[in-house]
């Protein structure tokens, strides 16, 4: 028996099993070839095996052989059949004495997948039923057993192991179908680019599964059609040559075919993925002006104005640091009146003024330009003269507003000055010295109108007095804004602001706070007015102060007195152990430090009235401070008695009143009187079926004539008579209380006895509905009851009702 199995070689190794039978094949015959050999040769016989004694000469030992090692069995992936098919055949020496019968388990047989082998009970021939897939499954491991016919265990069980032998029937594939690399340009042959890879589900220990790259084309094939190369064995794409420039070139794409059997054509299977290469900028092209000279012009005292633009051309990658452009100015503006900027679009050159330009200084400018980009250039890159260039600027003259050569101007005056005082001479300067131009002077701004200004000179004259104290100054500065402006065209002006700085004077007295206080009538250590002088004018015109009070009235020092206990401050107080509770008014002469001093004299309301324990003035006491003596008392007392006792009888009054009108008795029955009584007015009828009636019916006809022009002595009793209308009372136009119920019995007595009120049957408008009624009388509705009927009970409804119960009760009176 042989068990045979190749390597990716050629070189066939056999293994041992009884006789030794090697079977070698050389690669060039084909694997194909050698495995259809390996497989259609007979089947080798598996024996299960058996334990070998003998005895020793010398001492009886045993000796035991060792047991066979069992070789594997190789089956080929993909085989065509026939299935089944039998790979060995299982026996035990011991079948030709007793029944034996054979199985297989494990992975493969009866456990899943399972059914893919299967043995033979009684010959002991294992078959394989399916095609293989090495790529889903390597190997099996299945166990041999034999029983006899009762199913004991005749034979120990022995391991197979199957292998499935590997062939080329997976290409390999790319991890991806695109890839993207770069390579910076003028890169040196060798330069790394990028690396594909691609796998193989072969076995990759054999030649199936090894896998070679090569490049099959290069698109474009510029400069030279093999830009690139490729290692075969690891798919890492570097340069052969130089020459990559980005501005010629941009990208590369490479085709790149990977084939197994270690990249043979004939044999190996192949595949192809796309690699894309970029070829990244680098600044090896230095920025250059178009022109070599540029020219523009600006206005004078203009900022953030574009005089010109220089334009750059770069042919590295736009907007890309190497592209960039930045502009600087090496000469020409010491000063610094212009800069340049970069348009980040068009990456032009926005020359601008950020400082004021002054025809008279400097008509016009001579630049000098340099460009670079915001990245250095390459290595063995030098810059190109077209990158420096000259820029001539002209400055136009305009109209310019005269200048106050000091501005704010500051003066000191005193306050007080009379007006028509000559403060100043505020003039302004016209720069344009190359114009000749008159300046002309108005004020702009004076809060308090104290100043004028000569038109022609600027000359500054005041109208008023000057206050330090007023509400314009602030912090003893008094400001005023004057305007100067030429007679060019278009006319300029500008503005000056004049501060007057007022020296204070002594020219405000002192005055007192508080104007109002209180003390007790007996005298207390805290019984006391703290009095506060203040002045507005400015130190030293103002305290220390001095307090004192007149000597006229005499009663003023006898009863009072003044002590001072600071420089502001000073206390008033009772000089006489008690005094008489009123109102007191006291005059105290402050006098401030100025030279020569101010003195005022103050009166300040001080109220004396009787204290409690704490020393403060009760109740009673404050009236009688406020000025309110016991007569005056009196008198409101008696005025608020006085004022109760009219309420009261008019309470009275019109409670007597009101029982007169209650002695004169009700025109109806209480029960009946709407004013007592809840009435209820939303009483909507039915639903819709109610109200299927035609409104025609209701209308009022057009005319009375067939009313009127009936014959004599026939009346309808439905209609309304066509009579002269009867007489009703008139009411006074101012009756007297007690007449008003026998004015209503006057009026309801003519109102029975007129025939033409209704209620009469007969059809009553009540709401106009329009004209053209077609119905008739509603007299035509007859009761359908029968014989008499009596009304006698309408009597006991009430007023109301009598009109009614007269209609149609009392048959005798009819």
């Amino acid at each position: 028996n042989t068990a045979v199995l190749y390597d990716v070689k050629g070189i066939i190794q056999c293994e041992m099993w009884h006789n030794i039978i090697c079977l070698a094949f050389s690669f060039q015959g084909g694997i194909e070839e050698m495995l259809s050999r390996v497989w259609d040769s007979q089947p080798r016989v598996i024996k299960f095996p058996r334990k070998h004694q003998r005895s020793s000469s010398a001492n009886g030992l045993k000796r035991q052989k060792r047991d066979w090692v069992i070789p594997p069995i190789n089956v080929p992936e993909n085989s065509r059949g026939p299935f089944p098919h039998m790979l060995v055949r299982i026996r035990s020496d011991q079948d030709k004495a007793v029944g034996i019968r054979y199985s297989i388990t494990g992975a493969g047989a009866d456990q899943p997948p399972s059914g893919i082998y299967n043995i033979d009970p009684i010959s002991g021939n294992m078959f394989v039923t399916q095609p293989l897939d090495r790529e889903e499954r390597a190997s099996f491991h299945l166990r041999a057993h034999a029983v006899d016919m009762n199913g004991n265990q005749v034979e120990n069980p022995i391991d197979l192991y199957i292998y499935v032998i590997d062939m080329n029937d997976n290409r390999p594939e790319f991890q991806n179908q695109v890839y993207n690399g770069s390579v910076a340009e003028g890169s040196k042959p060798g330069s790394s680019v990028m690396q594909v890879t691609a796998t193989d589900s072969d076995d990759s220990t054999t030649a199936n599964g090894m896998v070679r790259y090569r490049i099959l084309s290069q698109t474009p094939n510029t400069p030279i059609p093999n830009m690139f190369t490729i290692n075969s064995e690891t798919g890492d794409i570097v340069t052969v040559a130089a020459g990559l420039d980005r501005e010629k070139v941009s990208q590369y794409t490479i085709i790149v075919q990977a084939t197994d059997m270690e990249g043979n054509l004939n044999f190996g299977l192949s595949n192809t993925a796309t690699a894309l290469i970029s070829i990244t900028d680098i600044n090896d092209n230095p920025p250059e002006l178009t022109v070599r000279t540029f020219s523009g012009e600006v206005p004078e005292n203009k900022v953030n104005v574009v005089v010109t633009n220089l334009t750059v051309m770069d042919r590295d990658q736009p907007h890309s640091p190497n592209w960039n452009a930045v502009y600087r100015i090496v000469s020409g503006d010491p000063s610094g009146h212009f800069t340049i900027r970069t348009n980040p679009i068009t990456n032009e050159g926005m020359l601008t003024v950020v400082k004021p330009v002054d025809f008279e200084m400097n008509r016009a400018f001579m630049l000098t330009v340099v460009v670079s980009n915001q990245a250095h250039l390459a290595s063995g890159i030098q810059s190109s003269l077209q990158s420096t260039a000259g820029v001539t600027i002209s400055i136009q003259d305009v109209n310019e507003p005269p200048i106050f050569p000091v501005n704010p101007k500051m003066i000191r005056f005193e306050e007080g000055v009379p007006a028509g005082t000559t403060l100043t001479v505020f003039a302004a300067q016209d720069p344009d010295h190359f114009i000749h131009q008159i300046v002309r002077y108005s004020k702009l701004s004076d809060p308090a109108n104290w100043l004028k200004i000569n038109k022609t000179n600027g000359q500054i004259t005041t109208m008023a007095l000057l206050d330090r104290e007023s509400m314009y100054v602030k912090n003893n500065v008094y400001e005023a804004t004057f305007l100067a402006y030429d007679n060019g065209s278009p006319q300029a002006s500008g503005t000056g602001t004049l501060q007057i700085y007022l020296i204070d004077v002594n020219d405000n007295a002192p005055v007192l706070i508080p104007r109002e206080a209180q003390v007790c009538e007996r005298a207390r250590p805290n019984s006391m007015v703290n009095i506060t002088a203040s002045d507005a004018d400015a130190d030293p015109n103002v305290g220390p102060f001095v307090f004192e009070l007149p000597s006229f009235p005499a009663s003023v020092r006898r009863n009072w007195t003044i002590s001072r206990l600071s420089g502001d401050y000073a206390q008033l107080r009772l000089r006489i152990p008690y005094l008489e509770a009123s109102v007191y008014e006291i005059p105290i002469i402050v006098s401030d430090s100025g030279n020569p001093p101010l003195s005022n004299r103050s009166v300040i309301r001080v109220k004396v009235c009787p204290c409690d324990s704490n020393g403060d003035c009760s109740a009673t006491g404050a009236v009688a401070a406020a000025g309110l003596g016991t007569g005056a008392i009196i008198a409101i007392l008696i005025c608020i008695i006085i004022l109760l006792s009219m309420v009261l009888l008019f309470v009275v009054w019109m409670k007597r009143r009101e029982k007169e009108r209650q002695a004169k008795p009700l025109l109806i029955d209480p029960e009946d009187d709407v004013r007592d009584n809840i009435l209820k007015y939303d009483e909507e009828g039915g639903g819709e079926e109610d109200q299927d009636y035609d409104l025609s019916q209701l209308q009022q006809p057009e005319s009375l004539d067939h009313i009127i022009n009936k014959p004599a002595g026939v009346r309808r009793v439905d209609e309304r008579p066509v009579i002269a209308e009867s007489q009703y009372p008139v009411r006074p136009s101012l009756p007297h209380p007690g007449d008003i119920g026998d004015f209503i019995n006057d009026g309801l007595r003519a109102a029975d006895n007129d025939p033409t009120a209704p209620p009469y049957d007969s059809l009553l408008v009540f709401d106009y509905e329009g004209s053209g009624s077609t119905a008739g009388s509603v007299s035509s509705l007859n009761s359908t009851s029968s014989g008499d009927q009596d009304y006698d009970y309408l009597n006991d409804w009430g007023p109301r009702f009598k009109k009614l119960a007269d209609l149609y009760g009392g048959g005798d009176d009819d």
